[in-house]
């Protein structure tokens, strides 16, 4: 008899074919094997997919798998959609996998036709798989032989990969490089830029190298242009001394003349005017016919910006950018004479504004430049081309 099986069949749906109850500590039922299975539970099923064992708990798990040399829980399945599944109700985790020293939770895959993910993580309204660690990278990703370690694909317009950091680096990227000089990140993009970088209170981009040809290289494989800047730059060396900037090829400048940036006695003139040196060093608007201290024009009148702006500096004056070369628009007064294309235009009595010489004895030493538009009488502004002489 001791070796007998115990049986027990029901046919009440309410009612379990065996039943263990135990008022104590210890388990309602306990099952033992010394080379088989402990408890085995099987279903068929039926319409409403009864598992084959079931455990409820008040306070604690509601089933507890453990081993000294093997998995704690072993869950199988020949074709149902996963092994093992957990479901979180009341904002509860679906698995929580822990290790005191290896992995939390390991998942892998052999991948077949379809490359299924040794584990794939889906959320609405949070991240699909989050990584945490206090000491370490909240996600390891490596491959072997795939395209990437990593790879995130953004749709419907979001992103592919968010990197952000309260104190550290938002992403980095690093690699040795190898025969054939892979970057440390790239970026490439149909409509937009390859890489963008902005930032709120620095640069935008950072570039550095020690050894390299330069920190940073821009080639346009078309017809366009390398570099495209749309504020002022600076090119010095260290940081701190002057640097310098070799050019093999024409340098195109879209605006029109070459200025220089001096102190200015009055802060009211304005962009046109005709400026003379003063005792005092600085310019002032003219006020003398014939000034043979003419200086140049104020730029910046007109459609005509400065192409290049010299000694751009801090001297605690007002400063502004003197045109000595080129195109400028120029105030001038025809009262004394009207003005033709090609006039020679001097210093006029008119505060700031210049006229045609008609005196060459007079005019040397105090000619701004010539005009590149007629004048026929009262005053204005016309362009002019500067000629200092």
């Amino acid at each position: 008899m001791a070796n007998d099986p115990v049986l027990a069949e029901i046919q009440d749906d309410a009612t379990a074919a065996v039943s263990g109850t135990n008022t104590g500590d210890g388990p309602g039922v306990f099952g033992e094997s010394q080379n088989g299975i402990g408890v085995s539970g099987k279903t068929n099923g039926g319409p409403q997919g009864f598992s084959g064992v079931f455990g409820e708990s008040v306070g604690g798990a509601g089933v507890s798998g453990r081993s000294t040399n093997s998995v704690g829980v072993d869950a199988h399945s020949q074709n149902g959609p996963a092994a093992m599944r957990g479901i979180g109700a009341g904002g509860t985790n679906g698995i929580i996998g822990q290790s005191d020293t290896g992995v939390g939770v390991i998942g892998k895959t052999n991948g077949g036709p379809q490359g299924f993910s040794g584990v794939r993580g889906e959320s609405v309204g949070g991240p699909g798989v989050s990584g945490h660690s206090t000491n370490s990278v909240g996600v390891d990703a490596r491959s072997q032989n795939g395209p990437a370690a990593m790879r995130g694909i953004g749709s419907g317009g979001t992103n592919g990969v968010i990197g952000q950091s309260d104190t550290g680096v938002g992403v980095i990227g690093k690699t040795n490089g190898g025969p054939q000089g892979f970057s440390g990140v790239s970026g490439e993009s149909v409509g937009g830029a390859g890489i963008s970088g902005r930032s709120t209170n620095s640069v935008g981009v950072d570039a550095r190298t020690t050894n390299g040809p330069a920190a940073i290289r821009a080639v346009h494989e078309g017809v366009g242009l390398a570099g495209l800047f749309g504020g002022d730059v600076s090119v010095t060396r260290n940081l701190l001394v002057d640097g310098n900037i070799d050019v093999k090829g024409d340098i195109r400048l879209t605006n029109a003349d070459c200025a220089e940036e001096f102190d200015i006695a009055d802060a009211a003139v304005e962009p046109g005017t005709v400026m003379v040196l003063n005792d005092a060093g600085d310019l002032a608007a003219s006020i003398h016919p014939y000034d043979r201290r003419v200086a140049g024009v104020v730029s910046g009148a007109g459609a005509y910006r400065p192409g290049m702006v010299l000694d751009k500096r801090e001297t605690g004056a007002v400063r502004q950018p003197i045109a000595l070369l080129g195109k400028v628009f120029c105030k001038v007064d025809a009262q004394f004479r009207a003005i033709s294309v090609g006039d020679l235009l001097t210093t006029s009595p008119t505060p700031g504004y210049a006229m045609a010489t008609s005196d060459p004895i007079k005019a040397f030493g105090a000619v701004i430049g010539k005009a590149l538009r007629p004048l026929a009488s009262g005053q204005g502004l016309i362009p002019i081309l500067i000629t200092l002489q």
